[in-house]
């Protein structure tokens, strides 16, 4: 009887990280598809899945407010839900990395883009921005920025990203 409800939690927490998978990688195809897609399809499906993210972080907020054991746990996926709705975060992979706690994921992105960057595979405000991205999540997990990366943040960051830091403090 002491690991009761445990299960029912890691399977709960199964489930949410299941569905968040599944909706970043419908983002993921959508944003690698678009223009496959006229545009009203595309703006109709990217809605449905941000309403679907929606849904997912109003059940997180449900459950973190009657069940104190999973609020940890739930709150980075919940941050990664919110900057996909804020649209803070333009790149699923780097959501799903944050959602997964995967600094070192991210760190690795990182330099795969700055190689790409130098040997012209990767475009200068793509790369700007995604770095943004990788920068500001590896923040909200904690880790330490250089001095070079805390002032390419400061200097780049966009209003969309400053709302999210917002936002996620006052989840936190």
């Amino acid at each position: 009887m002491a690991s009761r409800g445990t299960t029912e939690t890691s399977k709960l927490k199964q489930n949410l990280e299941e569905q968040l998978d599944r909706l970043m990688q419908q983002l993921q195809d959508l944003e690698e598809c678009r223009e496959e897609l006229d545009a009203d399809e595309y703006e109709e499906t990217k809605k449905e899945t941000l309403e679907q993210l929606s849904e997912i972080n109003d059940s997180l907020k449900k459950i973190m407010s009657g069940d104190m054991t999973l609020v940890d746990e739930l709150s980075g996926m919940q941050l990664a839900i919110q900057a996909a709705i804020s649209q803070a975060f333009k790149t699923p992979e780097v959501i799903r990395m944050f959602a997964k706690k995967q600094p070192k994921q991210l760190r690795t992105r990182l330099a795969e883009m700055d190689r790409d960057l130098i040997v012209g595979k990767l475009e200068r405000d793509l790369y700007t921005q995604q770095k943004v991205e990788i920068l500001t999540a590896l923040r909200k997990l904690g880790e330490k920025l250089t001095p070079d990366d805390e002032m390419f943040l400061s200097a780049n960051a966009g209003a969309a990203l400053s709302q999210f830091e917002r936002v996620s403090t006052g989840l936190g």
